[in-house]
């Protein structure tokens, strides 16, 4: 088997966001608490390793503290902590973090994945990116709150309290990893009494990723609430592309003035592919609405059949379209569906727990809570690319789902030196440890 190169390595990884979190504690000045207490980092890597392993909630990696098992030890070891502290301990620590702390880690991450070349195998149009964004929900109840929750009145007088995410995803059409980037938080500021939406966010968060990557090129994928002049302008601001969209009861003036054009101004072609029939068009310079100063965008629509039945797809976009790259602009908005697919789906259904709320605190904990775990998928992400012990080991077990039951249960089991011995060990495991392992 060829060996994983070093920067790819999870114990390699984990420094590296160990020491840009580190950095990036210092910078936004969190100060420690008290003399002689659990350090910040030593929190964050703990929480970090909570996700990492995939525990059902933090009562049970709360029992990792008293357990007279080699677990204990295995974290020390493998994150770099010098004491984990009980889950009330970090809460409160975490709670007193803003999430944007976390977010250097993720640009180290995704500066690795750019320096070894392996984001090669995602440029879209030779040398461009896609980024697919979407809104989603975090929390919701009607009796648990921070400060910083948004809300929304039922006209019974009840309230819901709830969090939300703008979430981003370098993804690819050819690609079953998608890299996720840091999200942004939908959440009311200190003082605020009116709530965030989804609008703000996304606005902060392409300010950020500009000042972090000014020069990547990039395509910006959204759903058809994203196709309008405010969003639009904002991704022009910033230089970025775009394929966004566009349901036509949404446009009916864009819709029609597609409709009425004839064969000359809407070119098209179509294929038939292993029974599938894609009839492609697009048309330039279309208002987007029916405002005088509108802004021009171009259409690209697909029709396709299979079985009888035929789906519509159609996209706006400002990137130069022709025949003989429809298919693949058509292509790469399709791929908007892999933040939901290989992102949420991933974080709701295969171990990640979600939905579930492991600690919502008074200020930040649940939204710092979110980024941790995403964070931790990142890495799982990219290991599930190109480290080839991982690649094994998941192989060997089958699933997500069993791969992390594995590894829970070497990390209660035996002294794990290092990540690559224990992906090393699921693969080739002596034949009694098997035996209980099955």
């Amino acid at each position: 088997m060829k060996e994983t190169r070093p920067c790819f390595t999870q114990d390699w990884l984990l420094r590296r966001v160990r020491s840009r979190l580190i950095r990036s504690l210092k910078t936004n000045e969190v100060p420690e608490v008290g003399t002689g207490t659990i350090s910040t980092i030593d929190c964050i890597m703990s929480a970090l390793s909570l996700f990492t392993f995939k525990f059902p909630s933090l009562l049970k990696f709360d029992q990792t503290r008293t357990s007279d098992k080699p677990l204990l030890k295995n974290l020390k070891t493998l994150f770099n902590i010098t004491t984990v502290p009980c889950d009330t301990y970090m809460r409160e620590r975490l709670d007193e973090i803003v999430p944007r702390v976390v977010r250097p880690a993720y640009t180290s991450l995704f500066t690795v994945l750019q320096r070894s070349k392996v984001l090669e195998q995602f440029r879209f149009l030779k040398d461009s990116y896609l980024i697919s964004l979407d809104g989603t929900g975090l929390f919701s109840s009607k009796t648990i709150h921070c400060e910083h929750c948004c809300t929304k009145k039922h006209k019974n007088g009840e309230i819901t309290y709830h969090h939300q995410i703008v979430a981003a995803a370098l993804v690819h059409p050819d690609q079953k990893v998608a890299y996720p980037l840091c999200p942004e938080p939908i959440m009311r500021s200190d003082g605020e009494e009116k709530n965030d939406c989804e609008r703000n966010a996304v606005k902060r968060w392409v300010e950020d990723f500009r000042q972090e990557h000014p020069h990547l090129k990039t395509v910006i994928l959204a759903d058809g609430l994203s196709s309008n002049e405010p969003f639009i302008s904002i991704l022009e601001k910033h230089h970025l592309s775009y394929i966004l969209v566009c349901k036509e009861g949404d446009h009916a003036y864009l819709t029609e003035w597609v409709k009425a054009a004839d064969k000359q101004d809407k070119p098209e072609f179509t294929e038939t592919v292993k029974g599938v029939t894609s009839t492609y068009s697009y048309m330039k310079d279309v208002p987007l609405n029916d405002s005088k100063n509108s802004c021009r965008v171009t259409v690209v629509s697909l029709l396709e059949t299979k079985k009888g039945k035929t789906t519509k797809w159609m996209w706006v976009t400002d990137l130069p379209v022709d025949l003989t790259n429809i298919k693949e602009i058509a292509r790469g908005g399709r791929s908007r569906w892999k933040i939901e697919n290989e992102t949420f789906n991933t974080l709701k259904n295969q171990g990640y727990e979600f939905e579930h709320n492991f600690g919502h605190g008074e200020k930040y904990l649940h939204t710092v809570l979110a980024h941790l775990m995403m964070l931790a998928f990142f890495i799982d992400q990219c290991l599930q690319h190109v480290n080839k012990r991982f690649q094994e080991a998941y192989s060997k077990r089958g699933s997500k789902k069993a791969l992390w039951e594995n590894m829970l249960y070497c990390l209660y089991t035996f002294e794990i030196p290092n990540f690559e011995s224990l992906y090393h060990f699921i693969v080739h495991p002596p034949p009694l440890v098997m035996q209980s392992i099955i």
